[in-house]
């Protein structure tokens, strides 16, 4: 047993379709595909690429590309799939893809930073926005913009997956958000378990700006 696993090792990933022979077919295929893959359009894709190798500090390797490594994070996080169905439609090890995937998380995150706050001129809109209803002006006269939570299923190890288990009857996160009247982000607030209130995540929200 010992002999085979670790002495004797057969290679696994051998497609000759690999990870990058697959990210260039999506990227000079039909605009459809690519969205349907990675929820991007073509351009976005190339676009979000460029910025997160240029401003955030993404590099790429001697095995892979930038654009494998955001299409294998993409993929996961579009579809929810596993580590392991990755491998096989890149054709890496799995410790190969938790260490880019984690790797494009960081540069995330840092963009994340930069674009979910509000613009410079975040309250010159106040009032440009009319209500169908005028009756209900008076309440909102100075409003700027609108807030809800969201739940988003969650993958935890079962012994911590009680806190997260509300509603829904499974795992999720619950997450607050903030946009403006032109749907931009502006605060997002994630991690929460599913179980919280949302009327306690938006107080410790205003306790801790």
């Amino acid at each position: 047993m010992y002999y085979q696993k670790y002495l004797c090792k057969e290679p696994c990933r051998t497609s000759s379709r690999s990870g990058n022979v697959f990210i260039q077919e999506i990227l000079r295929g039909n605009e459809t595909r690519c969205y349907e893959n990675f929820r991007l359009r073509k351009s976005v894709f190339v676009d979000l690429s460029n910025d997160l190798t240029e401003k955030y500090g993404l590099k790429l390797t001697r095995g892979m590309s930038i654009h494998e490594m955001l299409g294998m994070f993409l993929m996961t996080c579009a579809h929810g799939v596993g580590n392991r169905l990755i491998q096989e439609i890149f054709q890496h090890s799995g410790e190969t893809i938790n260490q880019h995937f984690h790797s494009v998380l960081k540069a995330i995150c840092e963009l994340a930073r930069d674009i979910i706050r509000p613009h410079q001129n975040y309250n010159d809109g106040v009032g440009a926005h009319k209500l169908c209803n005028g009756r209900y002006l008076p309440f909102f006269r100075d409003c700027i913009g609108a807030l809800d939570d969201t739940h988003v299923k969650a993958r935890l190890p079962q012994g911590q997956q009680i806190p997260y288990i509300g509603r829904k009857g499974y795992p999720t996160q619950n997450i607050l958000v903030v946009v403006d009247f032109d749907m931009c982000f502006t605060f997002a607030w994630a991690g929460w378990e599913g179980a919280a209130h949302d009327s306690r995540i938006f107080g410790e929200a205003l306790r801790r700006p």
